[in-house]
């Protein structure tokens, strides 16, 4: 019975693949197989009881609540005008460099990832703030395109970040561990994206020179106060988590009420507020949508018993662990060319994770590497979210140049990931000071 139950695992998990890559919705491929699969494991009257169940089980989740806190607090930002700020000032600063204005896009990108969360939202802001102040200086469309797809993943490591938390909802671990640890890795992807810019404009001068304009320190330190209700809100989610006075989504609702302020001093008006509501409640329904769907797969895999078997396979591999690991990774890469990044961390972490786990890894290390692998199918064809997002902002420059664009800088994410395996506290530092 066993050996039945399972295989019709495998069938199931099979017929799951192949509408996601046919391009049926996750969260409707995923719960139409999961009950098909209960229902064929259970029988019908018990596996409808159980599915009934699921939406409600995970709505009252009080980690999730944080997930709709967060995005507030990116599209507040947005229709405040504080992204306009956060370039202007990094553009005074690093404008000097070679290629500076895209070096400045990946700083600014990295300040909005701050209070953000959203890496489609980045993208969209960006696109539209730091392009055309691009194409204006003569920078090349490919680089300037490519460096806003690129840049705007870094919302995906970068706290507060959605998929941190939805990746501690289904691994049941820390959410506010994950949100510090995603830090260093999140800036140093900003810094070996800036360097990469900065080698190839040295290279090919072409691509995008320094500006001729030169700011005093006395301009410079003048653009800084437009920032602070960015800074405000890091602080504030920060020293929650790392000092303990409150939890992230508590955290997380001070610093959408010190954002929702700053923005009503900044201008905003009922037009902007209910926009950013409205943009929220999209974006919150779609992630529910996801988890609730995927969770119902989740059940059908545990009474096909797919994690155990995987496991249990993995584990008795004669082989090192690290090139299980790579070979992980592997898969995530390929699979991330058809799968949006929600979908690829709900659909394969109730897999994949307890394999990891058995082979002794750290679930808070295993997760940003998960994470940042999930950030390359945002740039990754043939769905590239991000690509999509910037070709609509933006429809002068062909999808192919995005794409393009986005090239380089999969070496510097390359890069990132072999630092985080080779030295894993770059990780596990932060977290760790919380005990």
């Amino acid at each position: 019975m066993t050996g039945d139950v399972l295989q019709t695992g495998v069938i199931f998990c099979t017929l799951l693949v192949v509408l996601v890559v046919l391009g049926v919705r996750v969260y409707l491929a995923a719960a139409g197989v999961g009950l098909m699969g209960l229902i064929a494991i259970l029988g019908y009257e018990p596996a409808i009881r159980l599915a009934g169940t699921i939406p409600h089980a995970q709505t009252v989740s009080y980690s999730l609540s944080v997930l709709p806190i967060f995005i507030l607090i990116g599209f507040l930002a947005f229709y405040a005008g504080f992204t306009k700020s956060l370039f202007r000032a990094a553009r005074l600063w690093v404008g000097w460099m070679p290629g500076g204005l895209a070096v400045a896009s990946v700083f600014s990108s990295a300040g909005f990832a701050a209070v953000s969360g959203a890496s489609t939202a980045t993208a969209a802001v960006f696109s539209r703030v730091a392009i055309p102040e691009m194409l204006a200086n003569g920078y090349d469309r490919r680089l300037a395109a490519g460096v806003i797809a690129a840049a705007g993943t870094l919302a995906t490591l970068i706290p507060p970040s959605a998929l941190l938390v939805i990746y501690a909802i289904i691994v049941e671990e820390s959410v506010g561990r994950l949100l510090l640890a995603g830090l260093i890795p999140g800036l140093l992807s900003a810094v070996l994206y800036a360097a990469l810019i900065v080698v190839m404009c040295i290279r090919r001068p072409e691509l995008g020179r320094a500006i001729t304009t030169r700011y005093t320190w006395q301009e410079r330190f003048r653009a800084l106060p437009a920032t602070f209700p960015v800074l405000a809100v890091v602080f504030i989610i920060f020293s929650a988590i790392y000092f303990g006075w409150a939890t992230p989504t508590e955290g997380g609702a001070v610093g959408a009420l010190v954002v929702f302020v700053f923005a009503l001093m900044n201008g905003m008006r009922w037009d902007g507020l209910s926009k950013a509501i409205l943009e929220t409640a999209k974006l919150t329904v779609m992630i529910f949508a996801l988890i609730w769907g995927v969770m119902l797969f989740v059940r059908f895999l545990g009474f096909a018993g797919i994690p155990d078997a995987v496991a249990s396979y993995i584990v008795s591999l004669d082989v090192p662990r690290i090139y299980i690991l790579l070979a992980i990774l592997a898969g995530y890469f390929i699979l991330g060319a058809f799968v949006d990044a929600i979908g690829l961390l709900i659909l394969t972490l109730p897999v994949v994770f307890p394999a990891v786990m058995a082979l002794g890894y750290d679930p808070i290390w295993f997760g940003i590497i998960v994470v940042k692998m999930a950030e390359l199918c945002l740039v990754t064809p043939p769905i590239g979210l991000n690509c999509f997002v910037v070709n609509g902002a933006r429809p002068d420059i062909p999808l192919q140049d995005v794409y393009r664009g986005v090239g380089p800088f999969f070496i510097a994410d390359a890069a990132t990931i072999a630092l985080l395996i080779a030295m894993p506290d770059l990780v596990l530092w932060l977290p760790s000071m919380i005990g």
